[in-house]
């Protein structure tokens, strides 16, 4: 059972690696070995703290080598897909109105603005304001929504692939403890077999 689980395993780890290879996305790092984004250290500690914080996801130092920068593993995935959200969610997009627009009250001459997105999700727009409205779609794009999908994909399956090697490994030590037992087992029960011998040579 162990064989064969690790067996599995192993075949769906070459596939992630596989697909991680076609797509060639790495993370960046300095010649310090410590990761960066857009050049600067800072903007890489945001999007950890993104993860680590807003997410709750722990990154494993372990697998995050800057040697091996292939985002492969499940806090690679988890980084990057921090990464592509974070500058989604504090980026700027640009409205036009072609006329004035009233809501709430409030007046919204024809032209263009400039629309922070602020740290808002898809649900944290309102999508009838006349300027939150066309920022959503134009913030959280297919493209923005398919990557993030695409790499949370990407972690639960490296995750999965480690519980996948956490039960391989359980199911050979238990067999390994059942061989040692049987083998135990049979040396005692020869070992009795032994000692009777005598007794019943004498007997007769």
């Amino acid at each position: 059972m162990g064989a064969f689980a690790a067996l599995q395993v192993k075949a769906g780890a070459d596939s992630l690696q596989a697909f991680s290879s076609e797509q060639n996305v790495t993370l960046s790092y300095n010649e310090d070995g410590e990761l960066v984004d857009r050049g600067t250290v800072e903007g890489a500690q945001a999007i950890v703290d993104l993860v680590e914080n807003d997410w709750n996801y722990q990154l494993k130092s372990s697998e995050m080598d800057p040697n091996d920068p292939l985002v492969n593993t499940g806090s690679e995935y988890m980084y990057q897909m921090g990464l592509v959200s974070y500058h989604t969610l504090f980026g700027t997009t640009t409205v036009v109105l072609e006329e004035d627009v009233e809501y709430n009250g409030e007046t919204f001459a024809a032209g263009e603005y400039e629309v922070e997105t602020d740290g808002k999700y898809w649900a944290d727009f309102d999508r009838m304001h006349p300027l939150e409205g066309p920022a959503r779609a134009q913030v959280w794009s297919p493209t923005a929504h398919a990557l993030i999908a695409e790499l949370g994909v990407g972690s639960v399956t490296a995750n999965v692939l480690d519980l996948g090697l956490g039960t391989a490994a359980i199911a050979a030590g238990l067999g390994v403890t059942l061989v040692g037992t049987g083998l135990g087992l049979l040396w005692v029960i020869a070992g009795d077999k032994k000692k009777a011998a005598p007794a019943e040579t004498a007997t007769a």
